[in-house]
């Protein structure tokens, strides 16, 4: 069965001029002249008209970016920020129109307070603004949707029957999609600072990498006197049996031991430490353990007849 090739990472620029970038500079100018229209001489359609502009080519822009494969850093900053800016230029102009109710204003604007301590907590943890989910970038732009279909309801009052409830009904769709993002980017951040302090040092410091799990030590038979470990990571041990002093395994002395079927290996163990065939061990204990860990130990590592299981 074919695979279809892994489709290449977008890889973010220094670039400045580039026409996404462009089209997000030009949002950002129709926001003072929104203003205006507003709170000036109230032309409310004229404000209208600049509102949905700045409302529809917020999707323009990153449509270009990808396109066009000009995706700046300066883009990724810039779209949420015009964003936001529109929606807080509306809010303080709609608040001090009457056009929307106070609340309606307190709740949005406390939505971004939120999300301004959660990117507080991140950077405080080394990470930056969290990936825009798609729950939040669709509550902004009903949100930006909303508010010229209110507007324009104040503004035409014949058609204030079937637009009010129209534009309503989006702001309170907004309204709950933007509230559900907030709640996404905090579990995000929650589960960020909660590995963060679980792969950090008991000092609280902030590892610079995933943290590992140490690897689990390889048990050993009980020592006697600091006794030497043989090849891997514990003693020589264990008869066919597979462990303890039954059927001839060779015990050692204080500081040598040496195991195998019906005790040491064919050669013997140790220069000063023997082991007999028959499981008798013979000699002062003082045997240097050698070999693979698979048999008994000796100058010559000489494995016994049979296999020996070794511990660990």
């Amino acid at each position: 069965m074919s695979q279809q090739p892994a489709r290449a990472p977008i890889i973010a620029s220094r670039r400045i001029w580039t026409v996404p970038n462009v089209i997000s500079f030009i949002r950002l100018l129709g926001v003072p002249v929104f203003l205006y229209l507003l709170l000036g001489p109230h032309h409310d359609v004229a404000a209208v008209i600049v509102l949905t502009a700045g409302g529809t080519t917020d999707w323009v822009d990153g449509w270009a970016a990808r396109r066009l494969n000009q995706v700046s850093r300066l883009g990724e900053l810039l779209d949420p920020f015009a964003d936001r800016l529109y929606i807080l230029a509306t809010l303080i102009g709609f608040t001090l129109r009457e056009v929307v109710p106070l609340w309606l204003t307190v709740a949005l604007l406390l939505r971004e307070v939120v999300l301004g301590v959660g990117l507080l907590v991140l950077r405080r943890y080394g990470y930056g603004p969290p990936a825009v989910h798609y729950v939040g970038k669709t509550g902004t732009f009903v949100l930006l949707a909303a508010f010229p279909i209110v507007l324009l309801s104040q503004a035409l009052p014949d058609s204030e029957y079937w637009l009010g409830p129209t534009g309503w009904g989006l702001m309170w769709w907004a309204l709950a999609l933007y509230w559900a993002a907030a709640v996404f980017y905090w579990v995000q951040t929650i589960s960020l600072v909660r590995a963060e302090r679980a792969g950090g040092g008991s000092d609280g410091s902030v590892p610079s990498g995933p943290a590992t799990r140490s690897a689990p030590a390889t048990e050993s038979a009980p020592a006697t006197a600091g006794l030497p470990a043989a090849d891997a990571a514990g003693s020589a041990a264990a008869n066919n049996d597979g462990a303890g002093a039954r059927h001839g395994v060779a015990a050692a002395g204080s500081e040598g031991a040496a195991a195998g079927i019906d005790g040491a290996g064919i050669d013997g163990a140790g220069s000063g430490g023997a082991a007999g065939t028959g499981g008798e061990v013979v000699g002062n204990g003082e045997g240097v353990p050698a070999g693979d860990g698979d048999g008994a130990a000796g100058t010559k590592g000489a494995r016994p007849d049979g296999p020996a299981t070794v511990a660990g």
